[in-house]
């Protein structure tokens, strides 16, 4: 049997806010409530199942997608326009920018609950060293 993520647990403020806000950047579709989560799907299988908890017992986590260089200009776009803060790094030292870690390029941003969230066109570590 091979071992997949099948789906993961993202707390919220507003599971619909931040499961909305998650698909409008990355061009996602929210699927159906079910129960007390609302998903989004991702192409490679693992569903984000957002669930609403007291904003007090929401622990911060990091939820990497890597996406195409079309799917980034349109994502960024999207980011822009609805005026979110951006970083180039985890620790939002560089904000206003983007980084091109292993030839691709990269950004991080907070959703509504204030998780961090990347997106990258490439793999860390996927750059041949020569």
């Amino acid at each position: 049997m091979s071992v997949e993520l099948n789906h993961t647990i993202v707390h919220s403020r507003d599971n619909r806010e931040s499961a909305e806000f998650l698909a409008n950047i990355l061009g996602l579709e929210v699927g159906a409530e079910w129960g007390p989560f609302i998903p989004v799907d991702t192409s490679n299988g693992v569903t984000l199942d957002f669930a609403t908890i007291p904003a007090e017992s929401i622990t911060m986590q990091h939820y990497a997608f890597l996406i195409s260089e079309e799917e980034f200009d349109a994502a960024f776009g999207r980011i822009k326009q609805a005026g979110i803060t951006y970083y180039a790094d985890p620790h939002g030292k560089q904000p206003g920018e983007i980084n091109h870690h292993d030839g691709g390029r990269g950004l991080y941003f907070h959703d509504p609950a204030g998780h961090g969230m990347e997106i990258i066109t490439r793999p860390y570590g996927s750059q041949e060293q020569g």
